[in-house]
This record gives C-alpha cells, sequence and structure tokens, in this order.
C-alpha cells in the first residue's frame, strides 16, 4: 500500500524544465518521461519502451514522435506504434506506451495521477498568488531523499526556522508567539503573529524602513501535497492583522511535494511576493537565497529518514507544535481510506 493519494493532480515539473528533449521523472512510483511537442503542449509517457523496456528517454526525438534507441520502435505522442523495428513488418497499433493526463497553471506543469476520465483542471490546487495581478513568482526544484510527508511536517512547523535558518529567516520570537490551528474542509491552517518586534534581515531589507513591526506567518496545508505559507511584516501601526495584512511587505512561499518513493520525493519551492515586482535583478538573487535555505532543509530531513530507517523499533512523536503536520497526514489519511473503501 503505498503512502499517497491518487485520482489526484502532482507537480511534474516546472514549465522551463520540459522542454524538446525528454525529461525523465519517477513519479508515485512510476518512471515517466516528458516532452514538448512542436506545438508546446506536453506530452507524458511511461519511460519504459513496450517491445525491451528500454527507458524511452534516452531515444530519439523525431517530429512530435519518440523513436527507441535499442531497436527502433517508434511511437507517436499518443504512445501508439507508427514504425516497427523491421521496416517490412506493418504497423502492429495494439503496441502502446502508457501515456497520462497533463495540464499547465501557475508556471507548473502538472500531471494526473488515477483514472483518466476522472482528470478534471478545475481540482488543480489554487495557487492564486502565483499568477495574480501584481505579484510575481519564481523558484526552483530540489530532489530530496525522504518521505514527501516529512517535508509537509516541517512545512507546517516553522519553529524549525530558529534553529535550521538561524543566519536568515530565524528568530527567537518564532518560540514565543503563541500557535493557532484549524480546519477548513479539507485544509489545515497553521497561524502565528507576532507583534512589535525587530524584523529579521530579510524582511528589513523588503520593507526598506527601519523601526519595530508586525510579523505573521500562515501555513496552509492544501491536497494531496502543498502547503502554502502566507508570510511578511508591516510597520507597527500600519493596521495590519493576521487575518489582513496588505499594508507592509507580503510574500506566499509555495511548495508542492510529489512523491517518488515512499522514502523520497520531488519539491517545487518558490515565492511569490507584492513588492519590488518588476526587479528581476532581487528575483534571480532571492531565488538563489531562497534555495540556500531550502538546501539547509533537505539537509536536516534526509538526515532524519535516514534515522527512521536504522531505528524501524522507534515511531516519531508529536508534541503541540507539530499539530499542523499531525492534521495534514490525518486528512491524507482519510482521503486514502475513502478511496479504498469507494
Amino acid at each position: 500500500m503505498s503512502t499517497w493519494l491518487t485520482n489526484t493532480w502532482y507537480v511534474a515539473g516546472w514549465d522551463a524544465e520540459i522542454d524538446s528533449a525528454p525529461l525523465a521523472r519517477t513519479i508515485c512510483g512510476v518512471p515517466m518521461m516528458f516532452y514538448r511537442r512542436l506545438d508546446r503542449s506536453v506530452v507524458a509517457m511511461r519511460d519504459a519502451c513496450p517491445h525491451r523496456m528500454l527507458p524511452l528517454s534516452i531515444g530519439i526525438r523525431e517530429g512530435d514522435s519518440i523513436r527507441c534507441k535499442y531497436h527502433g520502435l517508434k511511437l507517436g505522442p499518443d504512445g501508439v506504434a507508427e514504425e516497427m523495428p523491421l521496416k517490412t513488418e506493418t504497423v502492429n497499433r495494439r503496441i502502446c506506451a502508457e501515456t497520462f493526463t497533463v495540464a499547465e497553471r501557475h508556471r507548473f506543469v502538472w500531471l494526473w495521477i488515477g483514472d483518466k476520465d476522472k482528470a478534471d483542471p478545475a481540482l488543480i490546487p489554487d495557487l492564486w498568488p502565483c499568477s495574480a495581478e501584481g505579484w510575481t513568482f519564481d523558484g526552483g526544484y530540489y530532489p530530496v531523499a525522504c518521505d514527501y510527508r516529512l517535508m509537509i511536517d516541517n512545512l507546517m512547523d516553522l519553529t524549525h526556522e530558529t534553529y535550521v535558518h538561524a543566519g536568515s529567516i530565524g528568530q527567537q520570537e518564532i518560540l514565543e508567539a503563541p500557535l493557532q490551528c484549524r480546519i477548513e474542509g479539507e485544509s489545515v491552517l497553521l497561524s502565528r503573529w507576532m507583534p512589535g518586534i525587530d524584523a529579521p534581515p530579510f524582511w528589513r531589507g523588503a520593507l526598506k524602513k527601519p523601526g519595530p513591526v508586525d510579523r505573521w506567518q500562515v501555513c496552509q496545508f492544501i491536497l494531496p501535497s502543498a502547503v502554502m505559507i502566507d508570510v511578511g511584516v508591516a510597520p507597527v501601526g500600519a493596521g495590519a492583522t493576521i487575518e489582513s495584512h496588505d499594508q507592509g511587505v507580503r510574500g506566499m512561499v509555495v511548495d508542492f511535494m510529489t512523491p517518488e518513493t515512499e522514502t523520497s520525493h520531488h519539491y517545487f519551492w518558490g515565492m511569490a511576493r507584492n513588492f519590488d515586482i518588476d526587479d528581476a535583478g532581487f528575483t534571480a538573487r532571492f531565488k538563489a537565497q531562497q534555495g540556500g535555505v531550502f538546501a539547509e532543509d533537505r539537509e536536516i530531513l534526509e538526515a532524519q529518514q535516514a534515522a527512521i530507517l536504522a531505528n524501524p523499533d522507534m515511531k516519531l512523536n508529536a508534541y503541540r507544535i507539530d499539530e499542523g503536520g499531525v492534521r495534514a497526514r490525518q486528512i491524507i489519511a482519510r482521503k486514502m481510506r475513502a478511496g479504498e473503501e469507494a
């Protein structure tokens, strides 16, 4: 039994990652390859030739088709055979490679895992800041050698910032501010309000003003495996509240964890922001800085996964700070049970 949901959309890659050359990526335990047709639409196909199972991702592109590099079987973008290895042999169109449903939205290429007839683009998670007017969005990708749920735990518990990210976004006030956790349908929200504090270095530079600030963090888990973190600061007295806070500088950290195997996942990270949106240089510098922060998380989580595998007689414990991650796991488990019963 897998640890992830099916009949749902997962991020397969950034829009810029997938081009005319095939990209190999295992998603939810299935080896796949992705490439763009000449009209730039995306093909998603099982990465195994139906003849002798050589990965098609090392094959030869011919127009919109792919030719296996072993014996030359040629498959169309629909996965159906177009030419046999022997040119004199009649094409058997029952020879097919499995294909998958894809869609593009919010700078991501999305892949539907499950029954094709249930693939509804309206079910793609609403990562609204990635496409909203007045915001700009960019980010990156890391392969991470841990269960995708460990990354959800991490992102729904920002107390770790104080220690893991002490040199960038962490500060002691994070540990002192009370947490509020609530469930809204199939979503979990964890909020922290820090009034009248000194801004950490990044946010001081973004605000471009001296003086104390009100700081907020609102983490939201969204099925099947996304976490959006509403963060920012506003000058004290500007009127910002935990419910409404566009008076200062605001960002939305966007994280999507796509399972690869039971102990690895694809981590797509980025940040949408509503300040300095026309400063391409700042966007590039901040992407590099954010990548450094998330590399610190990857180091911690891969070490945690290794420890979990090395200590099979032990179990994870949950404290007060873990409530957001625990609630997210409960929702995933509930949806999985409902799918099995159906």
